[in-house]
């Protein structure tokens, strides 16, 4: 990859890959320079990925965590967004391969992200989707308040008690905010709104490897954590893992949990835009960089 010195500016043509925080960063950083540059994004609006698991429990509608990308921009006459799903890089001939165009660079910024990673076990996103995107959200979104409407008309007890279990995998930061939000969900917006079952009898169960929740948080957070969603009436279940994960639910060792909605929040690996590089990458994905 071509990487020229940018202390200057010049009619150099910067090409950035992504419109998330960091590719808008970027941008803005180089925005009313003398450098060229295009923003090349699959979509036509920057998200504000903090906040989806509260779209993904009807707190916020997506347009609440949505701005476009042109009108973040519009005031940097130098930077031009372009619509396109990037498909790879051509290191020899300096171009960006976004669908039928070829987008010539001689500054390639790649902010691609991740994506969801499910530990060797890519069949199990079909029953435990996670939540990167707006359509992830709205996705569970339904799903969780179908599982109350479903519950509401089910006469087999047993069924009905799955379809009121939500299990969430992972305790990081996405994980218990989705717990605890679902849970504030059961216990209060919905407490009144059936006559056949009580929202509030619903089981969340958080469900993480590590011994403690937000393991890359200082401990006294984790305790915190653990006892507000305790405080909830979450079932947090540290030190388990998930050994199988289907229709019906999850299995944690030898332990089955029959559950209607299962939510992925366990792990995340780069974007494969180390792959359009031919780089040298970690088990992740990541592309290892000098200091």
């Amino acid at each position: 990859m071509r990487s020229p010195q940018l202390d200057k500016p010049s009619t150099q043509r910067v090409v950035i890959v992504g419109a998330g925080f960091a590719g808008l960063a970027a941008a803005k950083q180089l925005g009313g320079s003398g450098f060229d540059v295009t923003v090349v994004d699959r979509h036509n609006y920057h998200l504000f990925q903090p906040l989806l698991y509260q779209v993904a429990t009807a707190g916020l509608s997506p347009a609440d965590i949505a701005s476009p990308i042109r009108s973040i921009l519009s005031r940097y006459k130098n930077i031009r967004v372009v619509l396109a799903n990037v498909s790879g890089v051509s290191i020899d001939e300096g171009t960006v391969i976004a669908e039928e165009r070829q987008i010539p660079y001689d500054v390639l910024i790649l902010a691609t992200g991740a994506q969801h990673a499910y530990f060797g076990h890519d069949e199990w996103s079909v029953h435990a989707p996670g939540l990167k995107r707006v359509d992830d959200a709205t996705y569970l979104r339904r799903r969780i308040l179908v599982a109350f409407e479903r519950a509401e008309s089910e006469v087999d007890e047993a069924r009905r008690q799955a379809l009121l279990t939500f299990v969430v995998v992972g305790g990081g930061p996405t994980g218990v905010e989705m717990a605890g939000a679902i849970a504030e969900l059961a216990r209060k917006a919905l407490a009144a709104d059936f006559r056949h079952i009580d929202p509030r009898n619903a089981r969340i169960i958080l469900v993480q490897a590590a011994p403690r929740l937000l393991p890359t948080f200082p401990e006294p957070l984790s305790e915190r954590a653990k006892f507000a969603l305790e405080r909830l009436g979450v079932d947090v279940r540290l030190n388990q893992s998930v050994t199988s994960c289907d229709g019906e639910g999850v299995r944690l060792g030898e332990v089955p949990i029959e559950a209607a909605t299962i939510v992925w929040a366990a792990g995340v690996m780069a974007s494969p835009a180390g792959r359009w590089l031919q780089a040298e990458a970690d088990n992740a994905g990541r592309v290892r960089v000098g200091e």
